[in-house]
């Protein structure tokens, strides 16, 4: 096995990682798998393209293991099956790249302090991407080392997409609205453009819905608004992050509960969301499926923000002519889907349910207006193909066709 592109996307509670290799088309899928469980009961499970499904629990002494270990038996596997000396390129996602990084970007040792410094804009994520950068130099010290953005994508922006109302300097500062889900957006857009070029080329808004959830509004497939902000705090309410949320909220919380920063930071990434409001689970899937008041009412939150949210993009961008469900909860809970377009007509949008519970590709009827998609993203092709072009490799793009296949998948993801 030759010239092998490894992907490595570590999220808060897992890290998930490919690997690729050029083929006519583009780059070929050679394996792919994961360490999900984290901080709990990990599991490593990986996919290689020829042969079966491997699945392993990690050992008792593990089973609170931190991302060092997690990323230390995705490398151990690489070397069993003999793909870790084939690795010519590590892509890395990373959620935050401030101000400074607009682009893939050959990551070195200032690079690195550059990423580290960011820490404080995504403290749930940015820790555990330096985590698999720091291995993966150490492991594959001949290989390019690429960082691949979240925030990349919606550079976009124009300014009053991309500003706070505060004085001037602290948008020169880096206090901006970033917006993140980048790597999906792209990848979407992309294959938006392979499906339905017209539309592609229109207004669209993409629901990237899963643990971590935000909408994009594009116009001609590029970013013109997100609901994410500064941090991976804002907009949606999130499997354990609350969303938009007054800002008084958080000084009454200091001056009146004498909470630290600390606690709130704790109470506002890993308490709050779904699992906060439900009080039992962050995942859907154990949402919809209890027998629960409080569970019911998360759902309706989560559901009556995302409606206002797709309301308000439309109208940065002069209207709507494509909506794309997309991650883990867009690509698979239909009922979740129903009850967003539900009482659409007013925007252009009629669902056809039938379509919508049989989880096909387009879910909108003939006589909708607007055409509605469900997609599956591929955030790790993105980073395959970001990464390779930054290491020079001579790989093409991936054939457009390709982007067409692959239907949803039954897992509930997301920064």
């Amino acid at each position: 096995m030759e010239n092998i592109v490894l992907t490595l996307n570590a999220g808060s509670s897992s890290v998930k990682f490919s690997a690729f290799t050029p083929g006519d088309g583009g780059l070929e899928p050679v394996a792919s798998g994961q360490v999900e469980g984290l901080g709990a009961t990990p599991t490593f499970s990986v996919r290689p393209r020829s042969g079966e499904k491997l699945e392993r629990r990690m050992s008792a002494r593990d089973e609170r293991a931190d991302h060092h270990l997690a990323v230390g038996a995705i490398l151990g596997w690489l070397a069993e099956a003999r793909l870790d000396q084939s690795v010519l390129a590590v892509g890395h996602r990373v959620v935050h790249g401030g101000i400074d990084f607009v682009a893939p970007v050959a990551i070195d040792d200032d690079v690195l302090a550059k990423l580290k410094s960011l820490v404080p804009l995504a403290p749930l994520h940015q820790p555990h991407n330096i985590v698999g950068i720091e291995a993966a130099r150490q492991h594959f010290p001949k290989a390019s080392q690429v960082a691949c953005f979240d925030t990349a994508f919606h550079r976009s922006h124009p300014l009053i997409a991309d500003t706070f109302a505060l004085p001037r300097r602290f948008y020169e500062e880096g206090i901006r609205r970033y917006g993140f889900h980048g790597l999906s957006y792209e990848y979407i857009a992309r294959r938006l453009r392979a499906v339905a070029p017209r539309l592609a080329a229109g207004r669209v808004i993409v629901a990237h819905l899963g643990n971590g959830a935000s909408l994009c509004a594009m116009r001609d497939g590029k970013s013109m608004a997100s609901t994410m902000s500064f941090t991976a705090l804002d907009g949606l309410p999130m499997g354990t992050r609350c969303g938009q949320l007054d800002p008084g909220v958080v000084l009454y919380l200091m001056a009146e509960r004498r909470m630290s920063a600390e606690a709130i930071s704790d109470l506002l990434y890993n308490e709050s969301g779904l699992k906060g409001m439900s009080g039992i689970s962050h995942d859907m899937r154990e949402l919809e499926a209890a027998d629960s008041d409080a569970a019911r009412d998360a759902i309706a939150y989560f559901v009556a923000r995302i409606r206002q949210e797709i309301g308000s993009l439309a109208a940065a961008i002069g209207g709507l002519d494509a909506l794309v469900f997309t991650a883990g909860i867009g690509e698979n809970a239909s009922a979740v889907r129903a009850a967003v377009l539900g009482d659409m007509r007013w925007i252009g949008i009629d669902l056809d349910e039938a379509a919508n519970a049989a989880g096909r590709e387009t879910i909108s009827s003939a006589a909708s207006a607007v055409t509605v998609f469900v997609m599956k993203t591929d955030e790790e092709l993105m980073i395959a193909e970001q990464s390779a072009e930054v290491a020079g490799m001579a790989v093409a793009r991936t054939r457009q066709s390709k982007l067409v296949g692959g239907g949803p998948q039954r897992e509930h993801i997301g920064v």
